[in-house]
């Protein structure tokens, strides 16, 4: 598949369970924000379009804001059209810029973003082992990320990294035990996106279906990093007493012969959020990945009643 500007639009339904989806996320390490912030759509009951929001705001270690809605009414089955959970999206030219504005219930946090792609689509494609166990495809883009955040009584200028994704799809809860979101962006030419999916079969990490892409090399005609779908990825992850991730390994070959990309990453910040059925972990690493300092997200959504992540 290849991804074009018809991508950015929601995708045709396939199922009642259908979502779908565009995720934001940004670490900038010297003004010590880290937020990830998503718009959903899905179908209401009598199939009229619905908008979903979440948000997590943290300054330094600590989440300054949480907020979660969904199922609310939307003007227009448009990513533009939803506001939920103080989360606005504008895409300004797809697959290049987007603007993403997130403000808390007492106006106390706010952001106010623009971001712009500096790398080509990394592609989750129908046909991978993440899509046919995990019900959802998509793609993730590096990403500059600039403008301002209002935290803790002051504003902060954002200058960084970070990624913007679009994932849809009906995943199976039944059949899923854990889906994990990993990222490390250490440059506008270094970058990795991987995702894994563990089926309630499966008893470790090993038996995760896995996809990746690294985000590297020279510019394309475009000027963006290119997009690499590497031979093998692997990660490994250590975790606290309650199952949540604090530190992780990357080892992620782009060819069978060639050499690995490595990143090891430890915990900055993170909170766990009661999802209903769903329980999500997230948390921001600091990472070095191929001897390069950067920052990255670490997702862990997990059935709730499942509290193994081993």
């Amino acid at each position: 598949m290849t991804i074009t500007s018809a991508h950015e639009l929601p995708q045709p339904s396939s199922s009642p369970a259908f979502s779908d989806a565009v995720t934001y996320a940004f670490g900038d390490a010297e003004a010590d924000v880290f937020a990830v912030a998503r718009v959903g759509l899905s179908s209401g009951p009598e199939g009229e379009p619905q908008g979903s929001g979440l948000a997590i705001v943290f300054a330094g270690r600590e989440p300054v804001s949480v907020r979660a809605a969904g199922g609310l009414p939307v003007t227009s089955a448009s990513f533009d059209a939803v506001a939920a959970a103080g989360v606005s999206t504008t895409t300004a030219v797809p697959l290049e810029q987007w603007a993403l504005s997130v403000e808390n219930e007492d106006g106390t946090v706010a952001l106010a973003l623009t971001f712009t792609a500096v790398s080509a689509p990394g592609e989750v494609e129908a046909g991978s082992a993440v899509a046919k166990t995990g019900g959802m495809q998509g793609y993730e883009q590096l990403c500059r990320v600039s403008g301002t955040a209002r935290v803790r009584g002051g504003t902060r200028t954002i200058d960084c990294l970070g990624q913007r994704g679009h994932s849809w799809g009906a995943p199976d809860w039944d059949r899923l035990v854990l889906a994990r979101t990993v990222s490390a962006w250490a440059g506008e030419d270094l970058g990795v996106a991987l995702t894994t999916v563990r089926p309630a079969k499966a008893k470790s990490h090993a038996d995760e279906a896995v996809q990746a892409s690294v985000f590297a090399r020279e510019p394309d005609a475009e000027g963006l990093a290119a997009a690499i779908e590497p031979d093998d990825a692997r990660l490994s992850t250590t975790y606290d007493a309650e199952g949540r991730q604090r530190r992780a390994g990357l080892e992620i070959y782009e060819t069978e012969e060639g050499y690995p990309h490595r990143g090891a990453g430890e915990v900055l910040c993170g909170t766990s959020l009661d999802l209903g059925r769903l329980r999500l972990d997230c948390s921001f690493f600091r990472w070095r990945l191929d001897g390069r300092e950067g920052v990255g997200r670490y997702d862990i959504l997990r059935r709730s009643e499942d509290g193994s992540a081993a």
